[in-house]
């Protein structure tokens, strides 16, 4: 079968960033014909995006908040021994149910279910032999294997709990380090969605991408006991498995795959320590947006150019990366986010935000460090990796 249809954009892929650049081209250029293709036919999966106040402005808050189920006014927490704190940055999230019944309606039957075999600059072949053709295609799939990227993982699973009795929280908990570590750096992060429904989520910041499902329920089921709370119902379950960067080689990394544009994941469009794309997806969506040309080669050039300008701004969180996953222990990670968490909040507020200062990079590394002072030297330097170096998955 060789049914075509013609657009003038083809998405392949419907998550976060798929999401948000058709949402906005249909805000910004509703003559546009633009089509998804997704595998099971949904845009976002079953995820949670979070983010601050601080990480978007007042505007994009705004257009996101069909999308938002959940906004904290007053904050978040952190803890750990001997240390907990509440910081006053509002905090919001995104939900993928949201923002498939805002994206979905825009598209009608050009969300495309069906799994995507072939990706060229003109046209996206279907498993069941349909031919999609279009002057623009975007690969948002997520990310594959690179032998250009050294990588560390933030490994997570989460369950949406419907409690007994209210729990008591007013505001996310966005690290409690209390809990045992072991071999990774491990927290435990919650959001309140109501008096007795919680998201616990179980993360570790690991060496490798390692997901051990039975392990981090059970995890997560003794969490809950040790807060006294009563599980009634498990709502739902989402995971992930993010990279964090601790450096590469990007003129390799984009050298790699189809000559076509890569969003997200994929095109190493995310905080390299948080693992947050949100941010870096509502800029890509807006860049997309005001693309007066959008030819898969004007679309080619606008994301890669993005992705490595991008990539040399944050050459500093790599650094900290490194610190964190080369220069200290497994067990011992968590004293390192003990003391950035003791800094002024500004400073915090600033770094999730990709926006650090000078002045607050010198502070983040200024006094004696929570790593061997030998092995945070030897972090200093960036290295290029290359084929056959350092490989790595990033799994969405």
């Amino acid at each position: 079968m060789d049914a075509r249809t013609d657009h003038d954009l083809i998405l392949v892929g419907g998550g976060l960033a798929a999401g948000l650049i058709v949402w906005r081209l249909a805000l910004d250029r509703p003559d546009l014909r633009v089509a998804v293709v997704e595998r099971d036919g949904r845009i976002g999966g079953r995820h949670t995006w979070s983010f601050f106040d601080g990480d978007v402005s007042d505007a994009d808050r705004d257009w996101l908040k069909p999308a938002t189920a959940h906004r904290w006014e007053a904050g978040y927490d952190v803890f750990f021994h001997g240390l907990s704190r509440s910081l006053r940055t509002p905090y919001n999230s995104l939900t993928s149910e949201r923002l498939h019944q805002a994206v979905a309606p825009l598209l009608g039957d050009r969300l495309i279910a069906g799994e995507a075999v072939e990706v060229a600059p003109d046209r996206v072949t279907l498993s069941d032999g349909r031919v999609l053709i279009a002057s623009g295609v975007i690969d948002a799939r997520g990310p594959t294997m690179t032998s250009h990227l050294d990588l560390g993982w933030q490994v997570f699973l989460g369950r949406t709990l419907k409690l007994a009795r209210p729990h008591g929280l007013t505001r996310p908990t966005i690290m409690d380090a209390t809990v045992g570590q072991g071999d990774a750096y491990r927290f435990v992060y919650l959001l309140p969605f109501d008096a007795t429904t919680m998201l616990v989520e179980d993360t570790y910041y690991a060496d490798a991408p390692t997901l051990d499902r039975d392990l981090i329920r059970a995890r997560i089921d003794a969490y809950a006991r040790s807060r006294g709370w009563t599980v009634e119902q498990v709502i739902g379950e989402e995971e992930g498995v993010l990279p964090i960067v601790l450096d590469g080689d990007i003129e390799g990394f984009w050298a790699e795959g189809e000559p076509v544009a890569r969003v997200g994941l994929a095109a190493a469009l995310f905080h390299p320590t948080t693992g947050y794309s949100l941010p870096d997806a509502v800029a890509t969506a807006r860049m997309i947006a005001g693309m007066e040309d959008l030819s898969s080669a004007a679309l080619r050039a606008a994301t890669e150019s993005r992705s490595k300008a991008l990539w040399a701004e944050r050459a500093f969180y790599r650094l900290l990366d490194r610190m964190l996953f080369r220069a200290a222990e497994p067990g011992e990670r968590w004293k390192v986010l003990r003391r950035f968490y003791g800094l002024p909040e500004g400073i915090v507020r600033r770094f999730y935000a990709g926006r650090s200062t000078a002045l607050d990079k010198v502070r983040l590394l200024a006094g004696k460090p929570p790593v061997p002072v030998v092995k945070a030297i030897h972090q200093l330097r960036e290295t290029r990796t290359g084929p056959g170096q350092s490989a790595g998955k990033v799994a969405a």
